[in-house]
């Protein structure tokens, strides 16, 4: 057997320090690049082999289903390869493909099948599976384990028909989106309705949190709970029953979690709740044979918009460490090796990153030569910078035969910048993806049967019922729908309770009423046959039955055959999850996975074509050629961050990201002028590029990095600033400076952010020695 020393010698010091770790709390500070899957990976590994933990005791929670699978993918090859070594003396790899997929079965049905790895979300819709007949809802909202899982189109027009038809609000007043996005909020905050309402006393929050409560009815009323429940409820239930509360905390004594700056307040609640118990955090210290072992990196907190929180990372030390400082503690390990890119792009990165306050100091540390310079091309506009960045890629995919068209990609701050790059790709007949259009699991199609498939799970979904009764068409009209729907809102029952009686079929849907009791008869024979038959024989069963695919065969026409090859690649995916999920074959756990699914989770491996995306789609994503396009002020950073300081640094961060996904070449660009809304406009450098090392970037036109700011006022104080020193301090400057840049002009100074010699200034340009009255001043960093 290989001695646990042997095992661990692939790491280096600091990944080794984090992984030999037992109990107790840690926090990994994993910088981008440094092996930080690699780390949990061995964790898990460490923990089963020389602590002898029980798999079924270990959580590790991810931040996509793809790291879990991957997570997952690495832990049964580790074992498995270490079991190769022991009985045949060879590596796993050098086995015959047999006897290689004997031994990770084996390892499945003793180790990962055990193990519990999944996002945030799949790990609750689990324990709900298990639990949420237990939890006691407010106004005797009940919901049993068969629940459905509304995805955001769903839950957008559930709360579209309160507003407009339930509660008859003006939607221009009260816009359904925004309304759905508040109420998205308070449940990522863990706010009930009344909580929102004493939030927000005025009389919009009141009305909202109307509409929330509304909302939270319906949602029982369809025994379904939308992504926010999924964790909000388990957290609400964990605090309502101990005996609960106990048993999945004694069941999870090893609690793992990535992307630790990612989380919001309701998951922050979720890991503290299983790891003591409900006791405080701050005095809690029965780490016995438990531990909570986070890992994460401030620098790349982008995610505010969905509620993340960074300062749960960074407060980390004063939750669950000791509190020392970093040179001290034994509860946080840096990991500043960087495996990926190369050293000119992670000093560029570097630099960068450390113009934010908010931070826990590290530094990318590289592992690979110093590489190509990075380039920074200056367009006349958008077609010109589109048309750059496509013959570079041509060029390099001709010059280079490693390269092929996959291992390039365009990273954006909007999504609205991908036209004039996928005009230029289109026209050069170079192929390429969009990542982060529309899901798969969002087509039409797609749609259609799973609310067949969720029907017939769970009757109570009067969403899924409605949408397929006449689809496809089987001569039930509106009016008989309405009648339908209005007879189940009078009789207060669920639309099922009506459709399953034929006698009130016959009465309330007149000619319509036989193609009413079908459909009934339809669910009713599919739902007697899911406990005994897998999802696939269920699908195809649905499919025949319900006449969809014979329709789509039907129809004849392009986008019929291609709706058609989606139904078909759903099948497929039944068959993949089957065959990836030996022990849970059944329709529920497939829906359950489906409704989860991601879009980044269904990136192609080695895909060939040129990938397209936005900088928060690239995170945790990497290319040997990235192209960093838009560099502009006001549209990176946005226009929102300029009088904001935090905002600010959350786009710095995303800039960062989009960075350090680079393995090999870097270019940025930006346009001189760009059209916005129909008319062009004048366009000037991004902050962060004159943030960037010049020393190590080259670019098409001697001025395109931009100069710093100075003061107009004092010569030695401006000779200090152009020669770059390192004595620039928020005391230098005061409101009502005037400044001048060599690119921008003249301006002065209405804000001045930060602290010590890590400040930001708001600056206010002079058009003709006159003040450019803009609703925001730009915001540029002095030194």
């Amino acid at each position: 057997m290989i001695q646990t020393s042997e095992f661990l010698s692939h790491l280096n010091p600091s990944q080794r320090q984090s992984v030999e770790h037992y109990c107790g709390p840690l926090l990994v500070v994993a910088g981008a690049g440094s092996g930080k899957t690699r780390a949990l990976t061995y964790r898990i590994a460490n923990l089963v082999l020389t602590h002898k933990v029980d798999p079924e005791n270990i959580l590790a929670v991810t931040f996509t289903n793809k790291a879990a699978r991957e997570m997952k993918e690495r832990i049964e090859k580790l074992f498995a390869d270490r079991q190769s070594q022991s009985e045949y003396g060879k590596s796993l790899d050098s086995l015959p493909p047999e006897q290689q997929t004997r031994l990770k079965s084996r390892i499945y049905k003793t180790i990962t099948k055990n193990l519990w790895i999944g996002t945030f979300h799949a790990i609750c819709a689990r324990i709900l599976r298990f639990d949420i007949e237990k939890f006691q809802g407010s106004n005797g909202r009940k919901w049993d384990r068969n629940f459905s899982i509304f995805d955001e189109s769903d839950a957008q027009s559930l709360v579209k028909n309160i507003i407009i038809n339930q509660l008859q609000l003006d939607d221009k007043k009260f816009d359904p989106r925004s309304v759905r996005y508040a109420i998205s909020n308070a449940k990522n905050q863990g706010w009930s309705p009344q909580d929102l309402e004493r939030e927000q006393p005025n009389y919009r929050g009141r009305v909202i949190a109307n509409v929330y409560s509304v909302y939270q009815d319906s949602l029982a009323a369809n025994n379904a709970l939308d992504f926010d429940d999924l964790i909000l409820m388990p957290v609400q239930l964990f605090r309502q029953n101990e005996q609960v509360r106990g048993y999945w905390h004694n069941r999870f004594r090893h609690i793992l979690v990535d992307e630790y700056q990612d989380t919001n307040r309701t998951q922050y609640d979720l890991i503290r709740l299983l790891v003591t118990n409900g006791e405080d955090s701050q005095t809690f210290n029965n780490w016995q044979y438990r531990s909570v072992f986070v890992v994460g990196d401030a620098d790349q907190s982008i995610y505010s918009f969905r509620a993340a929180d960074f300062t749960i990372l960074m407060g980390f030390q004063e939750d669950f460490g000791d509190r020392l400082p970093d040179d001290d503690t034994r509860t946080m390990v840096k990991l500043e090796e960087n495996y990926r890119s190369t050293e000119n792009i992670l000093e560029v990165a570097n630099q960068l990153i450390e113009n934010n306050t908010e931070r826990i100091d590290k530094v990318l540390k590289p592992t690979r030569g110093s590489g190509e310079a990075i380039y920074l091309y200056r367009a006349d506009d958008e077609a010109a910078e589109a048309e750059f960045v496509v013959q570079k890629i041509r060029k390099l995919e001709q010059e280079n035969p490693e390269l092929n068209w996959g291992k390039f990609a365009i990273l954006y701050r909007t999504n609205a910048q991908s036209r004039a790059f996928e005009e230029s790709l289109v026209r050069w007949q170079v192929p390429y993806k969009v990542v982060g259009g529309l899901r798969f699991y969002d087509r039409k199609e797609i749609k259609d049967v799973l609310a067949y498939l969720r029907a017939i799970v769970n009757p109570f979904d009067t969403l899924s019922l409605l949408r397929v009764i006449n689809t496809p068409r089987r001569g039930i009209g509106k009016t008989t729908i309405d009648s339908l729907a209005k007879a189940s809102q009078e009789l207060n029952q669920p639309l099922w309770e009506i459709l399953s009686d034929e006698t009130s079929i016959r009465t309330l849907a007149g000619r319509s009423a036989k193609g009413v009791i079908a459909f009934a008869a339809l669910i009713k024979k599919w739902r007697e046959q899911l406990d005994s038959l897998p999802a696939n024989e269920i699908v195809q069963g649905v499919l025949e039955d319900s006449g969809y695919v014979a329709d789509l065969k039907a129809q004849g026409t392009d986008e019929a055959d291609d709706r058609l090859g989606n139904v078909q690649e759903l099948y497929n995916a039944v068959l993949q999850f089957e065959e990836e999920n030996e022990e849970d074959k059944n329709l529920i756990a497939f829906l359950a996975s489906a409704s989860l699914a991601s879009d980044l989770d269904n990136l192609e491996e080695g895909a060939t074509t040129v990938s397209l995306m936005t900088l928060h789609s690239s995170k945790g994503l990497e290319f040997p050629v990235v192209f960093l396009v838009g560099l502009e002020q006001g549209l990176f950073p946005n226009h929102r961050s300029m009088d904001d300081p935090a905002a600010l640094e959350e786009e710095r961060r995303l800039c960062y990201v989009g960075i350090t996904r680079a393995q090999e070449r870097l270019f940025i660009s930006y346009a001189r002028e760009r059209r916005l809304y129909g008319s062009r406009e004048p366009a000037s450098p991004s902050l962060f590029l004159s943030e960037l090392p010049r020393e190590l970037m080259e670019s098409n036109v001697s001025t395109a990095l931009p100069q710093r700011w100075t003061k107009t006022t004092s010569e030695s104080r401006k000779s200090a600033l152009e020669s770059n020193l390192p004595n620039t301090h928020a005391d230098d400057w005061t409101v009502g400076d005037r400044v001048v840049h060599k690119a921008y002009g003249t301006g002065q100074v209405t804000n001045i952010f930060g602290a010590g010699n890590k400040i930001c200034l708001a600056v206010t340009l002079f058009w003709n020695g006159s003040k450019n009255h803009r609703s925001q001043a730009d915001s540029f960093r002095p030194g």
